[in-house]
């Protein structure tokens, strides 16, 4: 395979937690917590892919933290939970503020010393990004945050994709969508970055089975920390 020129990160689940909302939703609704956190998150992606299918125009697209509050109510009211406006706030504020997985920085730092462009390709808008992304300080190990906007559609749709191809090749033209690897926590995303030409790493933490499409990202990995051997042995020792 041809060598790695970039590494575009997703963002929610890849490098922030999204269930670590779990912790302060549990505080609110005792019992419920994890639940919540589990039906928010399966609600706020199937919207995305709501809007974006309803209208392959983007007249339907919303943004991204309009559909993750829409989820938060739908999550609520089908759990028969009481979300007052109060909590409402606290929950959304807890959003914007995600945990950064631990090792994220470092392996950031690491990729950027192999000479690697590093990014972010996002269904977030950027206002959510740049919080987020300031909120774990990463903002010295990306040289690019690339939220889908301005195309006013969602991933996997293939522009999503391009997108991120059509940014990295400002800066260097030689780079084709097999010279990025693109990392992912989420299943579906990491198959959808496959079939439009990526390099994909499946970030697959909880172990869970592959996506039943006959399609398998290009790696597999438990951990961030695999990147590092992985980019080595792709690019002899070499970016």
């Amino acid at each position: 395979m041809p060598p790695v020129h970039a590494v575009l990160f997703d963002a929610y689940g890849t490098l922030f937690d999204v269930y670590s909302v779990g912790l302060l939703a549990e505080q609110l609704f005792p019992g419920q917590g994890q639940v919540l956190a589990a039906l928010w998150r399966d609600k706020q992606i199937e919207y995305t892919r709501l809007v974006s299918m309803a209208d392959p125009a983007g007249g339907r697209y919303r943004p991204f933290w309009e559909l993750t509050r829409a989820g938060l109510r739908h999550a609520c009211a089908r759990l028969k939970l009481d979300l007052t406006r109060e909590r409402e706030d606290q929950l959304m504020n807890q959003y914007r503020h995600l945990s950064a997985f631990p090792e994220n920085r470092e392996v950031l730092q690491q990729v950027r010393a192999l000479g690697l462009v590093t990014g972010i390709l996002s269904n977030g808008d950027p206002a959510m990004l740049k919080v987020a992304v300031k909120s774990a300080g990463l903002q010295n190990v990306l040289d690019t945050v690339i939220s889908v906007e301005p195309l006013r559609c969602y991933k996997p749709d293939p522009r999503v994709y391009a997108l991120g191809l059509q940014t990295l090749c400002a800066a260097r033209p030689d780079t084709t969508a097999r010279n990025v690897l693109f990392v992912s926590s989420n299943g579906w995303d990491a198959v959808g970055a496959t079939w439009f030409g990526y390099t994909t790493f499946w970030l697959n933490r909880a172990g869970l089975p592959p996506e039943e499409l006959d399609t398998r990202p290009s790696f597999e990995g438990r951990s961030l920390h695999e990147l590092l051997p992985l980019l080595q042995r792709v690019n002899g020792g070499s970016a």
